[in-house]
């Protein structure tokens, strides 16, 4: 197996900790089987004043055939963002140098401390000074040599008696999804109301929009109560498998609704074509992967070897279902576009191709915002604020399902249907202008 250098490894993990976002369950447990590695990165925690950072390593073990093992040289620290760029610096001063050694980090212990063999273990709680953002690191600065570990981390801040193993910024997601699910709910009822009412003029577009809100609320629940569980106790529990599911099922559900949407089916034909189901056959296996990334992400973290490029994994599925389903409204736009010019209804075609296009300014918004704005934000802001980027990503999703849902909603008399002679001639015109221009 070839061995990444040292120096540019280490240096690449610290940066890696500046992306990783805050962990969800801080009570971890793990087994290291003969790692290489310079250095692991275990997690990432906001901690406020009464904040208490515990680790516990037991059967290590620690070989070389090529050096002396020096046990000072091996550790487990702290790092903040704002020590980053001064532990760097030594970095590129001194390629040699060992980051245990660093006056920058928090250092919590070395192989030093251990217990002698055969236990080769260590247990300490270390409470948190200064109130910050911290990255639990391991390094490791003995070249050439393998780490066997298990080891047990745990991170909470304290409230009176209380523990709480979410992060500083994290800690307010329970209520915020649980009130998000509550205005999807909200929502849900609306929907039911208005399809009863205009129940002639629903297709079966209309109620598949019902079960995806279905799914919206019941993923918000689940992850409500999956945060508070582990905020309460540090761990997952049976909840986040059901949250993994309806996640899964709102994802598929959603882009399956907007290609739906933006193929024109159900309201412009009521088929698909073929290039249509290839895209939709592409799409729901992709998701498929990204979920499957997302719960491997989720669960674990990025002290496993295969952590990032899971995450890489995850981001080109991501971006590459994004892409797909742009391609559907624009086919529409097209579509109409060529049909205009044959079929003598200029102002209904007029009126659906300004639809299609306003839903493609829509999905394209929608789609920005929440993958770019979103990172921006949790990037940006501070740690204990970083809740806000999770609030800002529900609300985006909040207004995009309220708004593409209203433009797409069931009526009876269609106001881009009631033309008379003059809105027919204006619309003539306007096509005529478009397809000059």
């Amino acid at each position: 197996m070839t061995k990444p250098p040292t120096t540019m490894f280490t240096v690449f993990l610290i940066l890696l900790s500046l992306l990783t976002s805050p962990s969800m369950a801080e009570i971890k447990s793990l087994k290291i089987q003969s790692d290489y590695r310079p250095m692991i990165l275990f997690e990432k925690f906001g901690f406020t004043r009464t904040g208490v950072a515990s680790v516990a390593i037991s059967s290590v073990s620690v070989t070389s055939a090529l050096s002396e093992i020096d046990p000072s040289h091996l550790g487990f620290f702290l790092l903040t963002e704002e020590s980053l760029i001064q532990v760097l610096i030594e970095y590129q001063q001194n390629p040699n140098f060992c980051v245990v050694d660093s006056k920058f980090i928090s250092l919590l212990f070395t192989f030093r401390e251990l217990s002698p063999p055969p236990d080769s273990s260590f247990n300490k709680s270390y409470p948190i000074k200064y109130p910050n953002e911290y990255s639990l690191f391991f390094a490791n600065c003995n070249p050439d040599s393998l780490v066997t570990m298990d080891v047990r981390t745990e991170l909470y801040n304290t409230d009176g008696n209380k523990r709480d193993y979410l992060s500083a910024g994290l800690s307010q997601l329970p209520f915020l999804y649980f009130i998000f699910s509550l205005s999807y709910l909200c929502f849900l009822g609306f929907w039911i109301v208005e399809c009863v009412k205009h129940k002639l003029s629903v297709h079966r577009i209309h109620l598949l929009m019902g079960v995806l809100l279905v799914m919206k609320a019941l993923n918000l629940i689940c992850a409500a109560e999956d945060k508070h569980y582990v905020k309460v106790t540090g761990t997952p529990h049976g909840w986040d498998v059901l949250f993994y599911i309806f996640q899964f099922i709102r994802v598929v559900l959603l882009f399956t609704v907007i290609i739906l949407i933006g193929t024109g089916w159900s309201f412009l034909k009521p088929f698909l074509q073929e290039k249509e189901k290839k895209i939709l056959i592409i799409v729901i296996p992709l998701q498929v992967l990204a979920n499957i990334a997302s719960i491997v992400i989720g669960e674990t973290g990025p002290f496993i070897k295969d952590w990032v490029t899971w995450n890489q994994v995850f981001l080109l599925v991501d971006i590459i279902c994004c892409c797909a389903i742009i391609f559907p409204i624009i086919w529409s736009i097209r579509s109409l576009r060529e049909t205009s010019k044959t079929d003598g209804k200029a102002a209904r075609t007029l009126a659906k191709l300004t639809l299609f296009r306003q839903f493609y300014v829509l999905v394209i918004g929608y789609l920005y915002f929440t993958r770019i704005i979103v990172f921006a934000l949790k990037t940006i802001a501070a740690y204990n604020y970083q809740w806000v980027a999770n609030a800002a990503e529900e609300l985006a999703s909040v207004v995009f399902y309220m708004v593409m849902f209203y433009m797409f909603r069931p009526m009876e008399t269609n106001e881009y249907f009631i033309i008379d002679d003059q809105e027919e001639a204006a619309a003539e015109v306007a096509l005529k202008e478009e397809f000059e221009l």
